[in-house]
């Protein structure tokens, strides 16, 4: 009989993991959007390199979670629920979006590193690698952020 892996903590984790990441990549999309005022090309750009990485990753960990043998969740109210983020509001100032998308890369790291350890503890080489990659990607972007904010 197979294994059921579709309840452990590294599937639980992941689950966060990857409605975070869908969450702050709709929320800095909504900024690129709706960005205006002197530092908008820069914030422009900069929001549309961050996500764009974020679509691509966010494939990558739905796939990791079909890897190990479970569904990734799918659907924007229940993406929503996992990841806890909320919504920034459309006439947001250029400060306001920065600090938002802040707030978000911090809580996606912090569930970054969670993910991480359930791995770590199970002995998931891949998915503990995945994660540490991510957490460096959103702490540089995180570093980003705040030196626009300084």
């Amino acid at each position: 009989m197979k294994e059921n892996k579709t309840n452990t903590p590294v599937v639980e984790a992941l689950r966060v993991v990857l409605a975070d990441s869908y969450a702050v990549m709709a929320q800095t999309h909504i900024c690129h959007w709706n960005v205006r005022g002197p530092g908008f090309f820069a914030l422009h750009t900069a929001f549309e390199e961050q996500y764009t990485e974020l679509f691509a990753a966010v494939d990558e960990i739905a796939e990791r979670i079909r890897a190990l043998g479970a569904l990734a969740p799918g659907g924007l109210a229940n993406l929503a629920g996992l990841a806890g983020v909320s919504e920034i509001a459309e006439d947001a100032g250029a400060e306001a979006m920065v600090s938002h998308l802040l707030e978000g890369n911090k809580k996606l790291v912090a569930d970054l590193l969670k993910a991480r350890d359930h791995a770590g503890e199970a002995g998931d080489s891949p998915t503990e690698d995945l994660m540490i990659q991510r957490a460096q990607i959103h702490e540089k972007t995180i570093w980003m952020l705040n030196s626009y904010l300084s």
